[in-house]
Protein backbone atom coordinates (compact mmCIF):
# COMPACT_ATOMS: atom_id res chain seq x y z
CA UNK A 1 0.00 0.00 0.00
CA UNK A 2 1.83 3.19 -1.09
CA UNK A 3 2.73 6.12 2.09
CA UNK A 4 0.13 8.45 2.60
CA UNK A 5 2.04 12.36 2.35
CA UNK A 6 0.78 14.50 4.83
CA UNK A 7 1.91 18.19 4.64
CA UNK A 8 1.63 20.08 7.85
CA UNK A 9 1.58 24.04 7.16
CA UNK A 10 2.18 25.18 10.72
CA UNK A 11 4.48 28.67 11.77
CA UNK A 12 4.82 27.16 15.90
CA UNK A 13 7.76 25.01 15.82
CA UNK A 14 6.55 23.18 18.97
CA UNK A 15 3.47 21.98 17.20
CA UNK A 16 5.14 21.50 13.82
CA UNK A 17 7.50 19.43 15.35
CA UNK A 18 5.09 17.35 17.73
CA UNK A 19 3.21 17.13 14.61
CA UNK A 20 5.85 15.42 12.53
CA UNK A 21 6.88 13.19 14.59
CA UNK A 22 3.62 11.61 15.53
CA UNK A 23 2.51 11.62 12.02
CA UNK A 24 5.57 9.93 11.47
CA UNK A 25 5.59 6.90 13.89
CA UNK A 26 1.63 6.82 12.36
CA UNK A 27 3.59 5.51 8.92
CA UNK A 28 2.72 8.91 7.01
CA UNK A 29 5.48 10.56 5.45
CA UNK A 30 5.20 13.88 6.04
CA UNK A 31 6.36 17.64 4.72
CA UNK A 32 6.34 20.53 6.38
CA UNK A 33 6.12 24.69 5.89
CA UNK A 34 6.56 27.08 8.17
CA UNK A 35 4.87 29.89 6.09
CA UNK A 36 2.33 30.55 3.67
CA UNK A 37 3.83 31.31 0.77
CA UNK A 38 6.14 28.09 0.85
CA UNK A 39 2.83 25.90 2.17
CA UNK A 40 0.33 27.10 -1.14
CA UNK A 41 3.88 26.63 -3.29
CA UNK A 42 3.99 22.97 -1.80
CA UNK A 43 0.60 21.70 -1.64
CA UNK A 44 0.55 23.30 -5.68
CA UNK A 45 3.39 21.49 -6.67
CA UNK A 46 3.50 17.97 -4.45
CA UNK A 47 1.84 15.12 -4.66
CA UNK A 48 0.62 15.15 -1.49
CA UNK A 49 -2.81 13.22 0.29
CA UNK A 50 -3.83 15.32 2.96
CA UNK A 51 -3.13 18.88 4.38
CA UNK A 52 -3.21 19.92 8.12
CA UNK A 53 -3.39 23.73 7.72
CA UNK A 54 -2.83 26.56 10.12
CA UNK A 55 -4.93 29.67 9.86
CA UNK A 56 -2.76 32.31 11.30
CA UNK A 57 0.44 32.26 9.05
CA UNK A 58 3.29 34.76 8.15
CA UNK A 59 2.94 35.54 4.40
CA UNK A 60 -0.60 34.33 2.80
CA UNK A 61 -3.00 32.95 5.51
CA UNK A 62 -4.86 29.56 5.83
CA UNK A 63 -7.84 30.74 4.48
CA UNK A 64 -6.50 31.86 1.46
CA UNK A 65 -4.08 28.74 0.98
CA UNK A 66 -7.16 26.36 1.57
CA UNK A 67 -9.08 28.41 -1.23
CA UNK A 68 -6.36 28.04 -3.97
CA UNK A 69 -5.46 24.76 -2.91
CA UNK A 70 -9.39 23.40 -3.16
CA UNK A 71 -9.70 25.23 -6.83
CA UNK A 72 -6.61 23.13 -7.89
CA UNK A 73 -7.02 19.86 -5.96
CA UNK A 74 -10.64 19.91 -4.97
CA UNK A 75 -10.59 16.52 -3.76
CA UNK A 76 -7.46 17.05 -1.43
CA UNK A 77 -8.56 16.98 2.16
CA UNK A 78 -7.71 19.77 3.90
CA UNK A 79 -8.00 19.99 8.39
CA UNK A 80 -7.66 23.36 9.63
CA UNK A 81 -6.27 24.37 12.98
CA UNK A 82 -6.05 27.57 14.73
CA UNK A 83 -6.16 28.89 18.34
CA UNK A 84 -8.79 30.88 17.61
CA UNK A 85 -12.25 29.76 19.22
CA UNK A 86 -14.33 32.05 16.87
CA UNK A 87 -17.62 30.26 15.20
CA UNK A 88 -17.20 32.46 12.20
CA UNK A 89 -13.97 31.42 11.84
CA UNK A 90 -14.40 27.40 11.91
CA UNK A 91 -17.82 28.57 9.10
CA UNK A 92 -15.33 30.45 7.17
CA UNK A 93 -12.71 27.46 7.21
CA UNK A 94 -15.86 25.40 5.91
CA UNK A 95 -17.38 27.56 3.36
CA UNK A 96 -14.35 27.99 1.39
CA UNK A 97 -13.78 24.07 1.05
CA UNK A 98 -11.77 22.92 4.50
CA UNK A 99 -13.12 19.40 5.45
CA UNK A 100 -12.53 19.58 9.07
CA UNK A 101 -11.70 21.76 11.61
CA UNK A 102 -10.15 21.59 15.04
CA UNK A 103 -9.20 24.54 17.62
CA UNK A 104 -5.64 24.70 19.42
CA UNK A 105 -4.82 22.81 21.93
CA UNK A 106 -6.31 19.90 20.11
CA UNK A 107 -5.80 16.08 21.26
CA UNK A 108 -3.51 14.25 19.21
CA UNK A 109 -5.63 11.01 19.51
CA UNK A 110 -8.76 12.97 17.90
CA UNK A 111 -6.49 14.58 15.13
CA UNK A 112 -4.95 11.22 14.18
CA UNK A 113 -8.75 10.10 14.16
CA UNK A 114 -10.49 12.78 12.03
CA UNK A 115 -7.13 11.77 9.39
CA UNK A 116 -8.16 8.44 9.30
CA UNK A 117 -11.93 9.48 8.78
CA UNK A 118 -10.90 12.06 5.94
CA UNK A 119 -9.36 9.49 3.97
CA UNK A 120 -12.31 7.09 4.54
CA UNK A 121 -14.33 9.77 2.87
CA UNK A 122 -11.68 10.10 -0.10
CA UNK A 123 -11.64 6.09 -0.30
CA UNK A 124 -15.15 5.84 -0.36
CA UNK A 125 -15.13 7.70 -3.72
CA UNK A 126 -13.20 4.41 -5.48
CA UNK A 127 -14.29 1.14 -6.38
CA UNK A 128 -15.76 -1.34 -3.40
CA UNK A 129 -14.76 -4.68 -2.95
CA UNK A 130 -17.26 -6.77 -4.85
CA UNK A 131 -16.09 -10.03 -3.87
CA UNK A 132 -13.50 -12.11 -2.31
CA UNK A 133 -12.67 -15.99 -1.80
CA UNK A 134 -10.53 -17.89 0.05
CA UNK A 135 -9.70 -21.45 1.25
CA UNK A 136 -13.65 -22.36 2.17
CA UNK A 137 -14.92 -18.97 1.98
CA UNK A 138 -16.71 -16.83 -0.24
CA UNK A 139 -18.04 -12.98 0.22
CA UNK A 140 -19.92 -11.16 -2.17
CA UNK A 141 -19.94 -7.14 -0.78
CA UNK A 142 -22.47 -6.68 -3.30
CA UNK A 143 -25.43 -8.61 -2.34
CA UNK A 144 -23.97 -9.00 1.40
CA UNK A 145 -23.76 -13.06 1.07
CA UNK A 146 -21.46 -15.07 2.55
CA UNK A 147 -20.64 -18.49 2.26
CA UNK A 148 -18.61 -21.34 4.21
CA UNK A 149 -18.25 -24.49 2.20
CA UNK A 150 -20.94 -23.18 0.02
CA UNK A 151 -23.39 -23.24 2.46
CA UNK A 152 -24.55 -19.36 2.94
CA UNK A 153 -23.37 -17.96 6.34
CA UNK A 154 -25.45 -14.87 7.97
CA UNK A 155 -22.82 -11.86 8.32
CA UNK A 156 -24.39 -8.46 10.15
CA UNK A 157 -23.33 -5.22 8.21
CA UNK A 158 -20.41 -4.79 10.30
CA UNK A 159 -19.21 -8.04 10.24
CA UNK A 160 -18.86 -7.52 6.36
CA UNK A 161 -17.83 -3.82 6.91
CA UNK A 162 -14.69 -5.72 9.04
CA UNK A 163 -13.85 -8.43 6.56
CA UNK A 164 -13.51 -6.01 3.85
CA UNK A 165 -11.04 -3.63 5.75
CA UNK A 166 -8.88 -6.56 6.85
CA UNK A 167 -8.93 -8.19 3.16
CA UNK A 168 -7.85 -4.32 2.03
CA UNK A 169 -4.73 -4.67 5.00
CA UNK A 170 -4.37 -8.43 4.47
CA UNK A 171 -0.91 -9.53 6.16
CA UNK A 172 -1.09 -6.30 8.10
CA UNK A 173 -1.28 -6.57 11.85
CA UNK A 174 -4.33 -4.01 12.87
CA UNK A 175 -4.66 -2.69 16.43
CA UNK A 176 -7.72 -3.19 17.92
CA UNK A 177 -8.20 0.65 18.14
CA UNK A 178 -7.56 0.83 14.42
CA UNK A 179 -10.58 -1.31 13.52
CA UNK A 180 -12.65 0.92 16.14
CA UNK A 181 -11.71 4.18 14.44
CA UNK A 182 -11.43 2.70 10.92
CA UNK A 183 -14.92 0.64 10.91
CA UNK A 184 -17.05 2.07 13.76
CA UNK A 185 -15.49 5.92 13.41
CA UNK A 186 -14.51 8.11 15.92
CA UNK A 187 -17.67 9.46 16.25
CA UNK A 188 -18.77 6.20 18.34
CA UNK A 189 -16.95 5.15 21.20
CA UNK A 190 -17.60 1.30 21.32
CA UNK A 191 -15.28 -0.72 23.64
CA UNK A 192 -12.09 -3.04 22.31
CA UNK A 193 -13.75 -5.67 23.82
CA UNK A 194 -16.87 -4.90 21.48
CA UNK A 195 -14.09 -5.62 18.62
CA UNK A 196 -12.79 -9.01 20.43
CA UNK A 197 -16.93 -10.22 20.62
CA UNK A 198 -17.19 -9.73 17.01
CA UNK A 199 -13.94 -11.40 15.93
CA UNK A 200 -15.44 -14.27 17.94
CA UNK A 201 -18.28 -14.36 16.09
CA UNK A 202 -16.43 -14.25 12.60
CA UNK A 203 -14.46 -16.69 13.83
CA UNK A 204 -17.72 -19.24 14.46
CA UNK A 205 -18.93 -18.93 10.89
CA UNK A 206 -15.62 -18.78 9.00
CA UNK A 207 -13.15 -20.71 10.32
CA UNK A 208 -12.98 -24.60 10.05
CA UNK A 209 -11.50 -24.37 13.64
CA UNK A 210 -12.39 -21.43 15.10
CA UNK A 211 -10.52 -21.97 18.38
CA UNK A 212 -7.46 -22.72 15.54
CA UNK A 213 -8.20 -20.07 13.46
CA UNK A 214 -5.83 -20.00 10.68
CA UNK A 215 -7.01 -16.74 9.17
CA UNK A 216 -8.16 -14.02 11.38
CA UNK A 217 -5.63 -14.47 14.00
CA UNK A 218 -4.61 -12.75 16.84
CA UNK A 219 -1.29 -10.70 17.82
CA UNK A 220 -0.92 -10.80 21.95
CA UNK A 221 -1.38 -7.07 22.69
CA UNK A 222 -2.30 -5.56 20.20
CA UNK A 223 -5.29 -6.98 17.75
CA UNK A 224 -5.35 -9.04 14.35
CA UNK A 225 -4.08 -9.91 11.33
CA UNK A 226 -5.92 -11.60 8.44
CA UNK A 227 -4.20 -14.10 5.84
CA UNK A 228 -6.03 -15.53 3.07
CA UNK A 229 -3.72 -18.20 2.00
CA UNK A 230 -4.40 -19.87 -0.96
CA UNK A 231 -7.71 -18.13 -2.78
CA UNK A 232 -9.60 -20.16 -5.40
CA UNK A 233 -12.76 -19.79 -6.86
CA UNK A 234 -15.28 -20.82 -4.25
CA UNK A 235 -18.55 -18.77 -5.70
CA UNK A 236 -21.39 -20.94 -5.38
Amino acid sequence: MKQKVILVVEDDPNILMGLEDNLNMEGYHVLTATNGIQGLKTALEKEIDLLILDIMLPGTNGFEICRKVKADKPGLPVIMLTARGSEMDKVAGLDIGADDYMTKPFSLPELLARIRAAFRRVKKDTAPLRSFSYDHVFLDFKNFQAFFKKIEVSLTNKEFEIMEYFISHENKVIHRHELLDEVWGYEVMPTTRTVDNFILDLRKKLEADPSKPKHIISVRGIGYRFVSGLKSDLSP
